[in-house]
């Protein structure tokens, strides 16, 4: 029987390494499209001065690619960049990548069980298998301000860092403090001659326990690799830890917050600076982060927080709500990412005319995050409520790209043609999803995970190693082959 050909939208972390688990597995017709100019995904795009990751690369990389040579506990943008790159070069994957190439709009076909996918050049690429692995933190947000574009100085999103302006001796406006802000502020602090920090709600900031890796650790690693294996398994067991926490009260949910409190105190002496800087909600319900130096650049002399909110952008600067003008020669924007936004603004259209987002309306879901009913034979990487609150989200990523090869080889097997989940499961797996995630944290403050209806359809509210075993178990059962 002819193998299928595979086409997956997206090269990052998601897309090269399930094309790497399904060259594996022997699949040889896959087709990798990014519309950028290169590999990488978010870690291509974030160039930010201090662009770093809050989980430890030990663990925040491949399984089947560990890397000896990490040169920091908490590697920064480029280390990982070229751990993406040099990876897919050597699994053979990066020769699969067609970049430049933006898909625009994906059409299944019931007659011949494929999709035809349009691209922004106006091509036609015609494929039996779509897998998106476009992430959910690739599309910059930035709010619909009164007055956006008449600010007269350069104004950018940190994902789309400008690194043409220089900052020295500038005026800048921070809109956001959220993960990039907490790294870039102190980046450009020391070249800045002010910094004016928006925020719209105080972050839990605890320490990270970051170190340089000496010669001796990548030359140990590299001889034993058992001993980075040990580092790897204590890691996920310690964020497991940390995962259950934002669950449950635990004793390291507790000791996290002692961090947090302990350098907030220790870090920032004004008591007034401080106030502003304690959360209002309770812990875990925003994305917690992790700095050494956040608070501490909050409390120099040319640093300053401003709690009211921007309501108008003005040529010279912006307005706060409280009538202030605050006159700025940069403005950056720390404002995230349309994260509940899935697959936007790609077209998608299943059986029967089926509209991916109108179905999607209400809020962005799918069975293991992964299929949706009336979509045969497309399948979601980073798909709804796969995000974790901690954690590598790596881990999550491989095991749905095992639980599509599974699926394909289950279709083989069946000599079908076209594979897709039944209504009912979907429904009954969203039911359960959604129960769980309503006694949630994250249910008790409004955050980015949230729907507009206040549907949470990016997290997923148990541990990695419930995903896992979940997408290894998969019962045929469950699906529908043509």
């Amino acid at each position: 029987m002819r193998q299928p050909s595979i086409t997956i939208i997206g090269a990052g972390f998601g897309g090269l390494g399930t094309a790497v688990e399904l060259k594996r597995a022997g699949y040889r017709d896959i087709t990798v499209l990014e519309k950028a100019e290169g590999v990488g995904g978010v870690w291509r795009e974030n160039t930010y001065p201090n662009a770093a990751c809050d989980v430890p690369s030990s663990l925040y990389s491949w399984s089947f690619a560990p890397n000896p040579a990490w040169p920091h506990r908490y590697s920064r943008q480029d280390e990982i960049l070229g751990y993406i790159e040099r990876t897919a070069r050597e699994y053979g994957v990066l020769d699969l990548v067609r970049t430049g190439v933006e898909v625009t709009s994906a059409t299944y076909d019931e007659t011949t069980a494929g999709w035809h996918l349009e691209t922004s050049a106006g091509e036609r690429i015609d494929t039996d298998v779509l897998v998106t692995a476009v992430g959910q933190l690739s599309r910059p947000s930035i709010p619909e301000l009164p007055g956006l574009g008449t600010f007269q100085g350069p104004a950018f999103h940190s994902a789309e860092w400008d690194h043409s302006v220089d900052l020295r001796g500038k005026r800048v406006a921070v809109l956001g403090t959220g993960a990039s802000a907490i790294q870039f502020v102190p980046g450009i602090q020391s070249d800045a001659a002010n910094i004016t920090v928006f925020q719209r709600s105080a972050p839990y900031v605890a320490p990270k326990p970051d170190r340089e890796y000496t010669a001796t650790h990548g030359k140990v690693f590299e001889r034993f690799p058992r001993t980075q294996a040990f580092g790897r398994g204590l890691t996920w067991r310690i964020t497991e830890q940390f995962n259950k926490a934002l669950i449950d009260d635990t004793p390291l949910k507790s000791m996290v917050k002692l961090g947090w409190r302990a350098q907030l105190f220790a870090q920032v002496r004004d008591p007034e600076l401080r106030a502003k800087l304690i959360p209002d909600y309770e812990f875990g319900c925003k994305r917690v982060l992790f700095s050494n130096d956040w608070y501490s650049t909050l409390a120099k002399p040319n640093v300053h927080v401003v709690t009211e909110p921007v309501v108008e952008v003005l040529p010279e600067g912006v307005r706060s709500g409280d009538g202030t003008v605050h006159e700025v020669d940069v403005i950056i924007y720390g404002t995230g990412f349309a994260a509940t936004e899935f697959l936007a603004p790609m077209q998608i259209t299943g059986s029967d005319g089926a509209d991916l987002h109108a179905r999607w309306k209400g809020g962005a879901r799918a069975f293991l995050g992964i299929c949706v009913p009336d979509f045969p034979n497309l399948f979601v990487v980073y798909g709804p409520n796969t995000n974790l609150g901690g954690s590598s989200i790596i881990n999550m990523l491989e095991a749905a790209a095992r639980a599509i090869t599974t699926l394909l080889r289950h279709t083989e097997a069946e000599g079908a043609r076209s594979v897709a989940v039944r209504p009912e499961v979907e429904e009954r797996f969203d039911a359960e999803i959604q129960d769980r995630l309503r006694n949630s944290v994250w249910a008790s403050c409004h955050n980015w995970y949230h729907q507009d209806g206040g549907r949470i359809s990016t997290n997923w509210p148990g541990l990695v190693a419930e995903y896992q075993q979940r997408c290894a178990q998969i019962d045929p059962a469950d699906f529908v082959t043509g």
